[in-house]
């Protein structure tokens, strides 16, 4: 955000501190004050300003005698998520974030930003969707309109909303679409397309980004319609010391008959039309950036023969359960129902 209209000198007057909180109507009406070096020294809102008033401050003062000394600000060795946490508990609308001189690096508006994760991202946008043909021909999955806009704008946005700023998408088919509609695409992170020159397979085409800063790294399918918690995704491979986590969708089978439990040919038991429950793949993950950097670039690597490989070698895999929706968009009956629960969605807006 651009928070340049919220920054006052200390030297400035309360009169002028008012004239700016005014100017910030319809805006998180606070301001924050800084010394001659920058340094962030107190917070000023019009409650500030009425309490002095009230102690005996005068209009023509400075700013220096009405401001909140004992602010909240997440400084460089803070949990970022916990203060925030603090700040939302607080009711604080906005959240100063300092280096460790105590200059603001930015400002986090709480009421759009949900969290701040410590991870890039990375969305896998190569596939043909051809099982969505015809509709697929000229326009690669994931740019398919549901609700209005592309499909992988929804993912993206939900990223920026996390906090996470490095995004990398990764192309193959009509991959020069996807790269022109990202140029023109303004938003909080910086995205990058990564082409494959062939299908390389989910983690042969991480294997080309350079770039990857964070310890771990989400990658998911780009053509998700979802509403997984990211931050509780994050938290749980993090708690559970994971190695990587896999997000896992419930699925039921049901079986319509009565099962025969047999041993050496004889029927021991019967099980009436039994129910099997199970999470499948959701095709979200949360990795450790150093498992990337095994991988050999320019060979075919696909997700389940990663992960298989890692199991074998005694890697730790979790799973990560989500709650609400989730839509593989890869079928026309799917692509109608996402288009039906989006407009549903807009419509209660």
């Amino acid at each position: 955000m651009d928070y340049s209209r919220h920054i006052i000198s200390t030297d400035a007057s309360v009169k002028e501190a008012l004239a700016a909180i005014n100017a910030l109507s319809g805006e998180s009406m606070t301001l924050f004050a800084i010394d001659p070096d920058n340094h962030l020294v107190g917070t000023v809102t019009d409650g500030d300003v009425r309490r002095a008033l009230l102690r005996g401050v005068a209009l023509t003062d400075p700013v220096s005698k009405a401001m909140h000394r004992k602010f909240l600000a997440i400084h460089p060795k803070d949990n970022i998520l916990s203060r925030m946490a603090e700040g939302r508990k607080r009711k604080l609308s906005l959240l100063p974030v300092l280096d460790k001189e105590g200059h603001i690096l930015e400002i986090l508006d709480l009421r759009t930003v949900k969290t701040m994760l410590p991870i890039d991202a990375v969305l896998m946008a190569g596939g043909k969707g051809e099982r969505l043909r015809p509709l697929t021909l000229k326009t690669p999955k994931p740019l398919l309109p549901v609700g209005g806009k592309p499909i992988i704008d929804y993912n993206i946005e939900e990223l920026e909303r996390c906090g996470v700023k490095r995004i990398f998408i990764t192309t193959n088919y009509l991959a020069d679409k996807i790269e022109k509609y990202m140029a023109k695409r303004k938003g909080i992170a910086t995205v990058e397309c990564v082409r494959e020159p062939r299908r390389l397979g989910t983690m042969g085409s991480l294997a080309l980004i350079e770039g990857l800063q964070s310890d771990n790294v989400l990658m998911m399918n780009s053509d998700l319609l979802t509403t997984i918690n990211f931050e509780a995704m994050y938290l749980h491979h993090i708690s559970n010391k994971c190695d990587l986590t896999m997000a896992g969708v419930p699925y039921t089978v049901s079986v319509p008959y009565a099962l025969m439990r047999i041993k050496n040919g004889r029927v021991k038991g019967l099980e009436e039309k039994p129910t099997y429950n199970y999470f499948a793949n959701a095709g979200v993950y949360i990795l450790k950036r150093r498992l990337i950097e095994k991988v050999t670039k320019g060979e075919f690597l696909d997700a389940p023969d990663f992960i298989s490989s890692l199991i074998d070698a005694g890697g730790k895999v979790g799973c990560y359960p989500i709650e609400g929706t989730w839509i593989d968009i890869g079928s026309p009956n799917d692509y109608r129902y996402a288009n039906e629960l989006m407009e549903r969605r807009h419509g209660m807006l």
